[in-house]
């Protein structure tokens, strides 16, 4: 049982995620930069969440948007310098806002210093930093492991007369994480942030950060199972991830952060049926505080089945750790474009802010998901991203994703910038602008949900029982110290008697505007309602 005398800041906490390059432009040339996001936290602490998820700032060549790391411990000039970096930290502090930034620890960018010196031979003090391996008899890479982005994950190195291992693209490189030196150099990094003020870390694709050292091929999935797009969806990815001995490196982390006491550790574990993973990562006292996956990220449509079967993975046992939930990021279609897209745009984002807030653990929200924003079609000649371009057009790629905030619906680019933006801003997204009547309302009713959980202790911290999704209805009741909520969502085409409300009547509530405010005792359907139960009883 958790006490809400000794929780810690992040348990149930809302986190916003800004992918800096898209969120705003301060110096006017088309990128969003640092000094941009500090302009902005005013607005984001305006939506009463507990403090935002920085994606990559470090120096970086750009191959992949940041990705692909440089330096560890600088800022690209692209999005400002350290100074710009820490007037940010300081800003969000003022506005109680803690600021978790990304960590990269699966790979580097074949650009820092570390590969150079490690590519040049292999008997250089740094032979060992990346993963190297002998070509076979006939020149073939060492296995069949591939990689995410497409084709295998092995490139040749002439300098060296070696392949090197790349879960990602050629241009990153995977560390050795089992090596100890590579171990300290990257907790030095951590140190460095951490000297800085940052409040926790996100580690990127962490599961990728150790390999088999027996370099065993990996064995094909059932493809009758499968919508395979790519090579690497073929596979099983069992000897190139999710590595036996990776928690002990977490462990290793996780002493670093403890040291500052209040410091908040989430995993990124990606994969198919990875929560066994997570409550790996996040066992125990001393791993990782929480882990998230893309068990609602690569949900295609809402399926009530799905959606509880991915609640029960994770029991109230606080021994098995503490989950994380998104519904949209960087990598992923926007949730908007996935879900319920048969309603109308401002009833769909109210209703899954409804479901989000709702969840046990804690919650992270994109840029643009408060407003509603629905994915952007980006024509092929405009695409950036590697990955969209490598798997067009079967997939909607990240690209769409990644467009800059719209924060006026009149001004010519959309108020995120001067001159033309890094990627186009599609018309469609102008009615969801920042000041524009649809963007406005949905933003309010997010707000308004996000202010329902933080005063809650029954959502913030309380347990999740009784969860069942059949009939295209969700239902689960959230318990923390004998206090009980209720949460039902009729995803079905007829509507449902709900019984038990108090007098008081619903928590929260969502239905479409033509359907009512007013509660009757009936929930329609696409609807979902929050309620104190008189007597504990059960919707």
């Amino acid at each position: 049982m958790i006490s809400k005398h000794s929780v810690e800041w992040w348990r149930g906490a809302a986190l916003y995620q800004i992918y800096p390059r898209s969120f705003f432009d301060s110096s006017g040339n088309g990128t969003g930069d640092l000094k941009g996001v500090t302009d902005r936290l005013d607005y984001v602490a305006g939506l009463g969440v507990d403090g935002i998820w920085l994606s990559p700032f470090f120096t970086s060549p750009m191959h992949d948007f940041g990705y692909d790391i440089a330096d560890f411990c600088d800022v690209d000039p692209l999005f400002g310098s350290l100074n710009d970096f820490d007037d940010l930290i300081a800003r969000a502090h003022s506005l109680d806002l803690k600021v978790v930034i990304d960590q990269v620890y699966s790979h580097s960018s074949i650009e820092h210093p570390w590969f150079v010196q490690s590519r040049s031979s292999q008997t250089n003090p740094k032979a060992d930093w990346y993963v190297w391996a002998d070509a076979k008899p006939e020149g073939s890479p060492p296995n069949n492991w591939q990689s995410i982005f497409g084709g295998p994950a092995w490139t040749w190195d002439s300098r060296r007369q070696q392949y090197y291992l790349h879960n990602f693209l050629s241009t990153q490189p995977d560390l050795n994480l089992h090596n100890i030196e590579v171990q300290d150099a990257l907790l030095s990094a951590a140190r460095f942030w951490l000297e800085r003020g940052v409040d926790g870390f996100r580690l990127d694709a962490i599961n990728y950060g150790m390999h088999s050292l027996g370099l065993e091929d990996n064995p094909p999935v059932d493809q009758r199972n499968s919508k395979a797009l790519r090579p690497v969806d073929m596979q099983s990815a069992i000897y190139n991830s999710n590595h036996p001995d990776l928690p002990l490196f977490l462990e290793r982390l996780r002493a670093v952060t403890d040291e500052y006491q209040t410091c908040f550790t989430v995993a990124e574990v990606g994969g198919l049926n990875t929560s066994g993973v997570r409550k790996e990562f996040t066992r125990g006292e001393n791993r990782l505080n929480t882990a998230y996956g893309f068990d609602f990220l690569y949900l295609d449509a809402m399926d009530t089945e799905k959606f509880a079967s991915t609640l029960r993975d994770w029991s109230n046992d606080a021994s098995e750790g503490w989950p994380s939930w998104a519904f949209s990021n960087h990598d992923v279609p926007r949730v908007h474009s996935r879900w319920l897209q048969h309603l109308m745009p401002e009833h769909r984002a109210r209703l899954i802010a409804l479901l989000l807030i709702s969840l046990r653990g804690n919650l992270f929200i994109y840029q643009g998901e408060e407003l509603g924003l629905p994915q952007a079609d980006i024509p092929f000649d405009q695409l950036r991203d590697p990955e969209a371009l490598c798997n067009w057009p079967h997939t909607l790629g990240r690209d769409g994703a990644r467009t800059p905030m719209p924060w006026c619906d009149k001004s010519e680019y959309a108020g995120f910038t001067a001159k033309s933006p890094w990627l186009p801003i599609p018309d469609c997204h102008r009615q969801y602008a920042v000041n524009a009547p649809l963007g406005m309302a949905i933003r309010q009713s997010v707000k308004h949900l996000f202010s329902i959980r933080s005063a809650s202790p029954v959502l913030r911290w309380g347990a999740a029982l009784d969860i069942d999704g059949r009939n295209d209805v969700l239902r689960f009741v959230r318990d923390y110290e004998g206090a009980r909520i209720n949460v039902l969502f009729n995803f079905s085409s007829e509507p449902i008697s709900v019984t038990g409300v108090g007098d008081t009547g619903p928590l929260a509530m969502v239905v479409d505007e033509q359907a009512g405010a007013d509660f009757n005792g009936q929930l329609p359907p696409d609807s979902g309602i929050l309620y104190v139960a008189t007597d504990h009883a059960s919707a």
